[in-house]
């Protein structure tokens, strides 16, 4: 972010503080306190792409983070959603697509102090070893994590999600052979390298473009615990608790303070995803079932 913008953003959230202060407490009394979703990429000190913020600035963030709200799971978030009620503001931490240099130091800083987090990857990449598309694509090659870490990041009590097998655009694929692979052989293939089965998916990109009622058919039949979505966006009690809405986070402290006290314009101009399960069905040879 530019001085200039973020001049403006810092002198907007001190000037609507005091209404969304009053909002947030109208809400924990009526049991409606959001339950957020947060969502990181890449975390180290270099900056070769957007979706990379710095060691210094999540650890400001999370420090942040752990004051104000409860560190929770996606499944404590599922719960509070389902039951209708939630007094307190809460926040879950993801990470998608599994870079190497997350395992520095901001997992570790993650699993030391005891803080839930589900982290999604795309299976092949950590497989073969492969940059991401993404990356590629702007000729920078970022190491993905490897199996090992994977396993060890598992067996320290970080959760593994699945994002695919290839970083997929799951809302331009009409094959539903297609479709299976990404969500279905990918589980198969987290599960044989961690010796546990995945109860998370999240949509590469997840913008509504990303997303389609066929992939949601299929989590559900597979039997998924829920999916998540990228666009941004607050979960309240009562809303659907399968599918997640997730805020991104980036390399800067403002936008972070500005999304999780509830900026009253996102509220107001970020429509849900809704979506209606295809009665169609798939065929029986590509049928979702739980691995």
């Amino acid at each position: 972010m530019s001085p200039g913008k973020s001049l403006l953003l810092n002198l907007y959230y001190a000037g609507s503080y005091p209404h969304r202060a009053w909002s947030n407490a109208q809400r924990r009394r009526q049991g409606r306190a959001p339950i957020m979703v947060l969502f990181y990429h890449r975390i180290a000190d270099d900056k070769p792409n957007d979706w990379t913020a710095s060691n210094a600035t999540f650890a400001r963030q999370i420090k942040w983070l752990k004051r104000r709200f409860d560190m929770i799971s996606l499944a404590e978030a599922q719960r509070r959603i389902r039951v209708g009620r939630n007094d307190s503001p809460c926040v879950s931490i993801t990470f998608d697509d599994g870079y190497a240099d997350n395992c520095t130091r901001a997992l570790p800083l993650l699993i030391d102090q005891g803080i839930p987090c589900t982290y999604f990857v795309a299976t092949r990449n950590i497989l073969d070893g492969s940059a991401f598309p993404h990356d590629v694509a702007r000729c920078v090659s970022l190491a993905p994590n490897t199996p090992e870490q994977i396993r060890e990041l598992s067996r320290s009590g970080i959760e593994m999600g699945v994002h695919t097998r290839t970083h997929a655009d799951l809302g331009r694929i009409d094959d539903p052979q297609q479709m299976y692979d990404e969500m279905i052989v990918a589980r198969e293939e987290l599960a044989r390298l961690t010796g546990r089965d995945a109860r998370y998916f999240a949509f590469p990109f997840g913008q509504h473009a990303n997303l389609s009622p066929q992939a949601f058919r299929l989590a559900r039949e597979a039997g998924y615990s829920g999916v998540c979505s990228a666009y941004g966006g607050f979960n309240f009690p009562g809303d659907d608790a399968f599918h997640l809405q997730r805020i991104h986070v980036d390399d800067d402290m403002i936008r972070l303070k500005n999304w999780v006290t509830v900026d009253p314009r996102k509220l107001r101009s970020i429509e849900r995803y809704e979506y209606a399960i295809p009665k169609a069905q798939m065929p029986v040879e590509t049928a979702g079932a739980c691995p």
